[in-house]
């Protein structure tokens, strides 16, 4: 958009200018001693909104119509599984084809499509079914481990508690059996330790006697 309110493609009015050797607006002459070009928002939104709207009207006319004879598309061919118009049905390429009518080819497609869905429909039925009664065995088989834990480590609990009662009976007896044994090989040893201090005793006294020098005092120590 120019300072003067007209609006003119950037790339028009700079040939324009580039050729007339002036800056002056084509629509109304004023002339413009600096180039000041400004983006007019609105303008440029309308003019992309139209430009998709002849691109949508573009394609919804080449999705009805033959790209070969822009024909509107009538038939259908079973042979090649596509649409085509009156023309193509006369043309060579699909002599001898065999042609619908749209409206009918929809309606027979339709009902191969309702028989592949009753038929998914029965198979994901079954499927199901199958699904349920895998999660079924599989809860089975999870509660049955869990109950065959519990009842394990109830077993265990109850042989543990059993061994140590059993552990402790046979600690008591060994001790028992062990006091009963060693008390009298005990007093034995206190008695062989009392000989032999007598013993020590005796020997440490004729020890004294035979170092003795004066005989006198040996002899009566002999009395």
């Amino acid at each position: 958009m120019l300072d003067c309110g007209h609006n003119f493609c950037r790339s028009c009015i700079s040939q324009c200018w580039e050729k007339n050797q002036r800056n002056s607006c084509p629509e109304c002459r004023e002339e413009f001693p600096e180039i000041n070009f400004r983006v007019n928002r609105a303008l440029a939104n309308l003019a992309q909104k139209a430009r998709h709207l002849k691109l949508n009207a573009k394609e919804k006319f080449s999705k009805v119509h033959c790209e070969e004879h822009q024909e509107e598309l009538k038939l259908f061919c079973e042979t090649d599984k596509k649409l085509i118009c009156l023309i193509c049905r006369d043309s060579r390429e699909h002599k001898s084809h065999s042609f619908l009518p749209i409206k009918e080819a929809v309606g027979n497609y339709k009902d191969q499509l309702k028989s592949s869905l009753d038929s998914l429909t029965v198979k994901k039925s079954a499927v199901l079914e199958t699904e349920q009664k895998q999660k079924g065995k599989i809860s089975e088989v999870r509660e049955q481990s869990r109950s065959l834990q519990t009842h394990i480590t109830s077993e265990f609990s109850k042989m543990h508690r059993i061994l140590n009662q059993k552990k402790q009976r046979l600690l008591r007896d060994l001790r028992e059996e062990g006091k009963r044994i060693l008390e009298p090989m005990e007093k034995n040893l206190r008695e062989i330790q009392e000989n032999l201090n007598s013993i020590e005793d005796k020997l440490s006294n004729l020890q004294k006697q035979m170092e003795q020098k004066d005989e006198l005092i040996f002899l009566k120590v002999r009395e």
